[in-house]
This record gives C-alpha cells, sequence and structure tokens, in this order.
C-alpha cells in the first residue's frame, strides 16, 4: 500500500515548509528512517526521515517550494505499484532564487493566486494578527495558499517589499532591501509576538563560579583520561537547570491560551548560533542524563544545526531554554522568552571582579545570570525562588553531579 510524505508539522503555528533538497531520486529505493528530504521552517533546516520503506514515486513538489504543511509532495510505493493519482494541485507558493538573482531583484517575486472579486479575501487566523501587528490592509496582498489563502509569509513579503508604500518610495528604497530567508523571516516574527504578548519580567544574580570552573576542569581532566568528549561550562549549566527544574515544575511549564500546563519532561534548549539567526536544539531528558551524555548530545546537535542537518526532533518539545553568550565576551543580557516556555536563561561571560568576601574586598571568577519568566505561569516568587536554587547550584556544582 502506497504511503504518502507529506510536509511535516514542527509545531502549531507552522503554516508552511520550504522544500529544499531530496535525498532520494524518483524511482530509487527507500528505506524506514532514512533521510529523504530538506525542509526550512521558521525554526531551522531540518531534515525529514522516510515514513516507510517502498520506492519513491509520484513527487509532486520542485525544490525551492513553498508548501502548506500536511500536504503531499511524494509517495512510497512497491514495485510495479503506482502512487494515487494526485487530487489537487501542488504548485509551489514561491520558489528559490540563485543568490544573485536575489540581489538583483532585491525582493523575490511570488506567483500571485487569482482572488475573487465578489468575497473578501480568505486569511488565516496568523496571518490576520500579523497583518495587524505590522499595518499592512490584507485586502491587497497576494494570497499563495491553498485556493489563494492568505498566509503569514504572504503578509511579511507584502510589508517587506514596501508595496503598501508610495510607488515614488519603492522604487528609492528597493536596493535597501536585505533579503531574508524563511528562517530569519520568521525569527523576527516570532520573537516581536513573544515580546509583544507575553508579559516578560527579568531577574538577576551574580554567582561566583569558581567552583563552576573547578568542576569543569575536574570533568574535563576525566574525559580525556576516558577518551570522552571534554564538557564545556554551557554543558555543565545545561544539567544543572535541569536538575534544579525538578524542584520548580512551574518554571518547566507551559502557557496554553487557556491556562497553565505542566510538562512531563525536562528538556533543555539550547540556543545554538547559525547562518541565518538562531535555532533551538533540544536536550530531551536532560535531567536524566550524566554529564557526558549531555556534553556528547548538544555537540552532535551544535554541528547538525551549523550543517544544516537538524532533525524535526531535535527543535521540538523544549520546555525551557538556556541562552549562553559568554564565549562572546558579553558580561550580561536579558532574552527573549521562546513560547509557550515559561522561562529563558541569559548567562553571560566568566570574569574576574571585585567582590565583598567575609566583608573584605577579594577577586573572583563571576557570572551574571538573568532569567526572563513569562508572568502569566510563574510569578515574581517564583521565579526568584528557582534563580537562588540554581545560583546555589552554581556556587556547589558537583552536590549535583
Amino acid at each position: 500500500m502506497a504511503i504518502s510524505v507529506v510536509m511535516p508539522a514542527l509545531e502549531m503555528a507552522q503554516e508552511t515548509g520550504k522544500l529544499l533538497a531530496w535525498r532520494k531520486k524518483e524511482g530509487e529505493s527507500v528505506r524506514k528512517g532514512e533521510p529523504l528530504l530538506e525542509i526550512e521552517t521558521d525554526k531551522a533546516v531540518v531534515e525529514v526521515e522516510a515514513p516507510g520503506d517502498g520506492l519513491l514515486a509520484g513527487i509532486t513538489a520542485d525544490i525551492g517550494a513553498v508548501i502548506p504543511v500536511g500536504e503531499t509532495i511524494a509517495w512510497l510505493v512497491a514495485p510495479g505499484e503506482k502512487p494515487p493519482a494526485r487530487t489537487t494541485a501542488a504548485t509551489p507558493a514561491a520558489r528559490a532564487l540563485s543568490g544573485a538573482a536575489q540581489q538583483a531583484a532585491g525582493v523575490a517575486a511570488v506567483p500571485v493566486a487569482a482572488k475573487s472579486t465578489s468575497a473578501p479575501p480568505q486569511i488565516s487566523p496568523k496571518a490576520r494578527r500579523l497583518a495587524k501587528e505590522l499595518g499592512v490592509d490584507f485586502t491587497l496582498v497576494p494570497g499563495t495558499g491553498p485556493d489563494g489563502v492568505i498566509t503569514a509569509e504572504d503578509v511579511q513579503k507584502f510589508s517587506d517589499s514596501k508595496a503598501a508604500a508610495a510607488p515614488g518610495a519603492v522604487a528609492a528604497m528597493i536596493s535597501e532591501v536585505e533579503p531574508l530567508s524563511q528562517i530569519a523571516r520568521l525569527m523576527a516574527e516570532r520573537t516581536t509576538q513573544s515580546w509583544t504578548r507575553v508579559p516578560h519580567f527579568f531577574l538577576v544574580s551574580d554567582v561566583d563560579a569558581s567552583e563552576l570552573i573547578a568542576a569543569q576542569k575536574g570533568l574535563s581532566e576525566a574525559a580525556v583520561k576516558s577518551g570522552s568528549p571534554e564538557p564545556t561550562i554551557t554543558d555543565l549549566l545545561i544539567a544543572l537547570i535541569a536538575r534544579t527544574l525538578t524542584k520548580h515544575p512551574r518554571m518547566n511549564s507551559s502557557w496554553t491560551g487557556e491556562g497553565i500546563l505542566s510538562n512531563a519532561e525536562i528538556n533543555v534548549s539550547v540556543a545554538v548560533a547559525v547562518k541565518d539567526g538562531v535555532v533551538g536544539a533540544v536536550i530531551h531528558r536532560a535531567d536524566r542524563l550524566r554529564i557526558a551524555e549531555i556534553s556528547a548530545r548538544r555537540r552532535e546537535l551544535a554541528e547538525r544545526a551549523r550543517a544544516g542537518k537538524l532533525r524535526p526532533a531535535d527543535i521540538t518539545g523544549g520546555t525551557f531554554t538556556l541562552s549562553n553568550l559568554g564565549m562572546y565576551k558579553v558580561d550580561a543580557f536579558s532574552a527573549i522568552i521562546v513560547p509557550p516556555q515559561a522561562g529563558i536563561l541569559a548567562v553571560g561571560a566568566i570574569s574576574d571582579r571585585v567582590v565583598a568576601v567575609d566583608g573584605q574586598p577579594a577577586v573572583r571568577p563571576m557570572v551574571t545570570m538573568t532569567l526572563s519568566c513569562d508572568h502569566r505561569v510563574a510569578d515574581g516568587a517564583r521565579g526568584a525562588e528557582f534563580l537562588n536554587d540554581l545560583a546555589q547550584a552554581v556556587r556547589e556544582p558537583m552536590k549535583l553531579f
């Protein structure tokens, strides 16, 4: 029996995915779990595995096509079997341009679906919200979704192309528009939505990192002897966050719109810088992993993220996020929450500072940790209790390892 290959949905708000590459050719044999195609979502470039065994057949999507979630783009069939007949058109909503073509055009061209003049345009709820935020008249936006539905990407492209501006201004400004990838564009949209809709508050703690550094050194020496990867400060922070979250389940919860959902697993998402933005690579069940396992997993995810080889499971299911900019020599910063998570921890560089120790000035390696909380999920007291316990764990890390 033929198995359909569809554009996957990696999260609730995702509407489309961009097809970047087929890993197999039409007619080639495919085994379940093999990388079958690469897609670009708002989060990352992701490898999609084959849903079953069979021969790849009936490919309907071209490279560069932006495809609605759930649409069938190919089939896996048995030898001699034909793929089912297409019931709907799979015309790409947009096609990729080469770098030179993008620079020459300034803004990528988008095929415009025909609109009815007798009925109001159809628009997705997400696109309607974005149009309101950007001040875009959505009735002027060409829809490229199924049956001409206006998607959030259509609204963003319309706004970016300055189509709503005066004709003379468009010509003057078009050369200044930097084309963005889908990841970069939707990252901008998501951070805007989070900042404007999630009630953030921030808690800051300066912590003596002497014992954290000593723990990292000791664990690294043991790793070298055993031939394992040396853990980094980030790896230790992931472990400490996960173990502290076990005592503060509210900080590991999510806002659903109707109430607070307590997550059954502790999955720490780590912000990883990639070419087009930042990807949240998820360490699943981090509270149950040894430092060596966390280190190996984080390194693997970071390498795949930078190579554009992430899988859907690598970027889904995060319940709390760590953003460490210490390697960039940043002293302190505040991070934007990743909905529906309740919190994100921003960590700056460890640096020597003069502090009071037993009433006397002393130099200690200090680190500033800034916790961003969603006030709908955790109030100030809960956030403070979590941050205080985490700070104590940083001061005495070996008690938890």
